[in-house]
């Protein structure tokens, strides 16, 4: 497919934005509706299998019913000249590797925005039962505004169709992001695309991801293997609470990570929020029952504490009740006491009456 081919009279292909093993990327003007969107065109010998014509309308079809503003939009699916294509939202951006390879490395404040936004649509597409099995930076759209977008969910694979004890002879995912099971062949899962966030993470931070080597089969046997080095081998002013994190997200056993892109995205929002190195953030970032408060709800955002003076304690308020404007009045006890207050009274003549009975006054 060429610059300047109209795909089935109402995409006209203008320029080529990229080329990939699997297919080629265009701007293209959609006639019909006046628009520009991006067109994924997939090479001829891919078209030509027919299960996989199937599978890849299949996953167009749920990638199209994924509405983020973190995910790129599929807008169509078809074929035109005996080749397949998909139609995509076009993002007026740059991405994320290209970045990676102009910049070097980014900073802690400007790495985890971009993160959290990352989360955020993988997050939402592991709600609606979907794994994207091939986060890179590649396909992560920055926009000028420092908006991410997710794009490429075209392998991504409903998860109801997913048997725990399958496995495939071919790997699913680029080898130097890919998570150590999708390396040994097996299916992935929401933790293995948060292995994947895990190594853009550590590339974003460290300038270089955590495995390199000549062939895939060697990125494969690291992955299941092999322990990262430290980022602040890299970086020495990488804060210990986020180098703690991502190497959580970069445990061989999906277990022991983050389940979904949602819980790690909460876990970075914190750590944003509080930047500190107080070790409670730790805590809060790395313990299951912080984890657990992640799945039920958002965390809510901490105020950093007011500074209490040193010779005064800050007060503990311990009763969760709202404080009153009006103190409750205790009737019994005020009528307890004005009996006390009558009896007493009344005793007063009484003992006045005796004392004068045995003492009469003298005239």
């Amino acid at each position: 497919m060429k610059e300047g081919a109209l795909l089935n009279n109402r995409y006209q292909l203008l320029e080529r934005l990229g080329s990939g093993g699997m297919a080629d990327v265009f701007r293209a003007r959609d006639l019909m509706l006046d628009r520009y969107v991006a067109i994924k065109v997939l090479r001829k010998d891919y078209t030509a299998n027919p299960g996989f014509q199937e599978r890849f309308r299949q996953e167009a079809r749920a990638a199209a019913n994924l509405s983020h503003p973190n995910i790129v939009t599929v807008h169509d699916y078809g074929v035109a000249e005996e080749q397949i294509y998909i139609v995509m939202e076009y993002i007026p951006g740059t991405d994320l590797k290209s970045l990676l390879r102009k910049r070097g490395r980014f900073t802690v404040d400007e790495a985890i925005p971009l993160m959290v936004q990352a989360c955020a649509g993988i997050g939402y597409a592991h709600r609606a039962g979907l794994v994207h099995c091939d986060i890179k930076p590649h396909n992560m759209l920055v926009m000028p505004d420092q908006r991410l977008k997710v794009t490429d969910f075209g392998i991504a694979r409903a998860l109801a169709t997913i048997h725990p004890d399958e496995r495939s002879e071919v790997v699913w995912g680029s080898p130097q992001y890919f998570s150590p099971e999708q390396a040994a062949g097996e299916a992935p899962s929401p933790a293995s695309d948060v292995y994947s966030l895990g190594v853009v993470l550590y590339e974003m931070l460290s300038g270089m991801p955590p495995f390199t080597a000549p062939t895939a089969e060697e990125l494969a046997r690291l992955h299941i293997e092999a322990q990262p080095i430290p980022i602040n081998e890299y970086v020495p002013d990488v804060p210990s609470t986020l180098e703690e994190i991502v190497m959580k997200v970069l445990s061989k056993e999906p277990s022991a990570r983050y389940r979904t892109a949602d819980q790690l995205g909460r876990v970075l929002l914190k750590f944003g929020t509080r930047r500190d190195d107080d070790p409670t953030v730790a805590a809060l970032a790395l313990t299951p029952e912080a984890m657990a408060s992640y799945q039920v709800q958002e965390a809510p955002t901490i105020p950093p504490p007011a500074p209490a003076p040193v010779s005064v304690p800050a007060p503990v308020r311990l009763d969760p009740k709202p404080a009153s404007s009006e103190e409750e009045i205790d009737w019994v006890t005020v009528g307890l006491g004005l009996l006390a207050l009558l009896a007493l009274g009344g005793l007063i003549p009484f003992w006045m009456w005796i004392y004068f009975s045995y003492n009469p006054p003298i005239r």
